[in-house]
């Protein structure tokens, strides 16, 4: 399974870019930088990861480091399919 393109398919989904994500890189910054992420948003990232990929998150899991870009949220993804 390809993390990053699944990541930017939620990302894509999820904040209605109708595209956008398909431009983004690891080094693409999320939060503060894409409008559409809002804390709302972020819920439904997490809820749509948790069924995508299969794992829980638990409250003190998250916190705005995992959103700083999209390789930030790949290794968290990755950091929760080993465990």
């Amino acid at each position: 399974m390809d993390i990053k393109k699944e990541v930017l398919s939620i990302l894509d989904e999820v904040l209605s870019l109708k595209g956008r994500a398909d431009t983004f890189t690891l080094e693409t910054p999320l939060l503060g930088a894409i409008p559409e992420l809002d804390s709302m948003a972020v819920v439904a990232l997490i809820t749509s990861m948790e069924e995508r990929f299969g794992f829980i998150v638990d409250d003190d899991e998250i916190d705005g480091a995992a959103f700083a870009s999209v390789g930030t949220l790949v290794d968290f993804v990755q950091g929760k399919m080993v465990t």
